[in-house]
């Protein structure tokens, strides 16, 4: 997993456990926190589909798994 969207899906699990502590107490902060832990899900999303992404660019460019430069399998 990419580094960056591991630190997305952290930041997203924190503002989650934060708006059920702020719903949790009668605050409507926890709405901020909810917007917060959308906005840090789409980017997690977004670093693992890129990642994806370059890693089967790469892997077809060189021919795709197991295949030589030339594209032979032996």
């Amino acid at each position: 997993m990419p580094r960056l969207a591991l630190y997305s899906l952290i930041v997203c699990t924190l503002a989650v456990v934060a708006a059920v502590v702020s719903f949790g107490q009668g605050s409507s902060l926890g709405i901020v926190w909810v917007l917060v832990a959308g906005l840090a899900s789409n980017m997690a999303w977004y670093y693992l589909r890129r990642a994806r992404a370059g890693h089967a660019a790469t892997d077809r460019s060189s021919g795709g798994p197991g295949r030589g430069a030339d594209g032979s399998t032996g």
